[in-house]
């Protein structure tokens, strides 16, 4: 697949489907109901919980880096200005997130670090507007932009919003984390906030409604759809932390309100992820059904080329005994000239039927399976046996026949179905090639069966083994060590197009008996399939 025909299946095109409509919505319930159930022990406070910290931020900078990559790398199949704007949101709200444990008041004693407390809530205000201001611009540049579409952006062009992302993201911690003495006064001591950060969780909430209800009214996806949810748990994150918990940290409101942040942190990376084992199904179910296909048509041309070449060796055969057989009559002393004629004649005939054999083989593998007309089986069948009088002659096989008695009238193609009594007398007459110990005999017999034609093909030969039965009308495969393994496959295709059946009757002694049966046309009705 190109990166055009994989873009209705990216995260940002599909629309979501119910069962994950509702997976979302039950998700959002279940936080939603978590959180109410935080709220009265909201205040409780947790001392000695700060080694929990950097595991958490930890766990919080990998969801968040891997989601931006793999936001970053979705744009290189499709072109999309509002995912571009939240891979560079996720990826530098989880490079924040390393400076931000590092900074904070008891964490990381060891370390000997004397960063001020104001440095830590800087990084956090910096981190939490940031991400809110990239969502919020997601859903806009969503409503705005609507079905997107285009090929995917260029390496060094995601590269270099990579690297600026990064840059901008050490600027702020180096900032953050010099102790400069212009930062904002959001702490009054490590663990109680001054009134003026009560800015920052109403400005981000702010940015959250509009998010959530731009989102609401943009184009449906998956993407879409999980945002939102992401939104709404960050909202409860932001009610606990700042509003339920007034935000005093290490409570279990404030811990509460992490955790609500690290599920939704890992909603995205969970989605793309499992998309991106979706589509690489996809992808690997349509390329193995592409080889398949590839194959299916090679067997087709294989299967064609050895029909063309199976089938016309009859008539070529013919031809050659036909030309022996009036050279013979030419160079006899007083030479037999009406008889080499008759021979000559033959030779003509069979050329025209081996032009005619080869459109009709081709004929078999199209749906229209030859032209149709109305036929006497009985007929078809006489003018095959004439055919191969030569051939019987010169096997020295008698053939005996049990005729219809009556006109037996068929559908069907004259070539095709005279190649298949062709077919079924040379396979018997070459079974009984050199067989001694009794006559050699093929015995052909017709015979109505209530709507149905019948003609068996009996010969006294060694007979089938049941290994072989198994598997004797499978293409390219022969039991003569000479054969192509095609004549009965193509037989049986033909018969079966014509509305009809070909089989290999169990045998009751010594030989083979292939039969085969088409439906009878009664007053102009095919009655086989009435």
């Amino acid at each position: 697949m190109t990166g055009l025909e994989l873009q209705p299946y990216l995260v940002s095109n599909t629309p979501p489907t119910r069962p994950q409509t509702m997976l979302a919505t039950g998700i959002a319930a279940s936080l939603g109901c978590a959180t109410l159930v935080a709220i009265p022990f909201a205040d409780v406070r947790l001392d000695g919980t700060e080694p929990v910290l950097p595991a958490y931020a930890a766990a919080l900078a990998v969801v968040e880096i891997m989601t931006g990559v793999l936001l970053f790398a979705t744009l290189t199949l499709s072109r999309h200005r509002a995912v571009t704007v939240l891979a560079a949101g996720y990826l530098f709200s989880g490079l924040l997130a390393i400076p931000w444990a590092i900074s904070f008041p008891g964490v990381f004693p060891a370390l000997g670090l004397d960063v001020d407390v104001q440095s830590t809530a800087t990084l956090a205000a910096v981190r939490r507007l940031g991400f809110a201001s990239s969502l919020a611009a997601y859903a806009a540049l969503r409503l705005a932009d609507g079905p997107e579409a285009g090929s995917g952006q260029s390496k060094g062009a995601l590269l270099a919003c990579v690297f600026a992302v990064a840059v901008a993201a050490i600027a702020v911690s180096v900032l953050a984390l010099s102790g400069f003495d212009g930062l904002p006064r959001f702490m009054a001591n490590s663990r109680e906030v001054t009134p003026l950060w009560s800015y920052v969780p109403a400005a981000a909430m702010t940015l959250y409604v509009l998010a959530a209800g731009m989102l609401l009214a943009a184009r449906r996806s998956v993407l879409n759809l999980w945002v939102t949810v992401v939104v709404l748990t960050l909202a409860m994150e932001l009610f606990l932390l700042s509003y339920v918990s007034g935000g005093t940290r290490l409570t279990i409101g404030w811990w509460a309100g992490r955790v609500l942040g690290l599920a939704s942190a890992s909603m995205v990376l969970t989605v793309l992820v499992s998309q991106t084992a979706l589509l690489y199904a996809r992808l690997a179910d349509a390329t193995a059904r592409d080889r398949q296909d590839r194959e299916a048509r090679l067997t087709v041309m294989e299967a064609l080329s050895a029909s063309i070449a199976h089938e016309i060796n009859q008539p070529l055969s013919s031809m050659v005994t036909n030309a022996y057989a009036a050279l013979r009559w030419l160079e006899r002393p007083e030479p037999h000239v009406p008889e080499a004629k008759e021979a000559l004649r033959d030779i003509v005939g069979d050329g025209h039927r081996a032009g005619r054999i080869v459109e009709e083989t081709r004929g078999i593998f199209r749906k229209a399976g030859g032209e149709r007309e109305r036929l006497d089986l009985a007929v078809v069948l006489d003018e095959a046996l004439d055919r191969l009088r030569y051939d019987v002659a010169r096997a020295g096989v008698r053939i005996a026949v049990e005729s219809f008695g009556e006109p037996v009238p068929v559908s069907g193609n004259r070539i095709q179905l005279e190649q298949v009594v062709c077919n079924l007398v040379t396979n018997a007459l070459e079974a009984l090639r050199g067989f001694v110990g009794r006559e050699r005999l093929v015995t052909i017999r017709c015979r109505r069966e209530s709507s149905w034609a019948v003609i068996s093909f009996a010969d006294n030969g060694p007979g089938v083994a049941q290994p072989q039965a198994a598997r004797i009308f499978d293409p390219f495969y022969s039991t003569k060590s000479d054969g192509m393994g095609m004549g009965l496959m193509v037989c049986r295709t033909v018969i079966e197009a014509h509305g009809g059946q070909l089989w290999l009757e169990p045998g009751a002694g010594a030989g083979a008996t292939f039969s085969f049966r088409l439906p009878v046309l009664e007053n102009g009705r095919d009655e086989g399939r009435s």
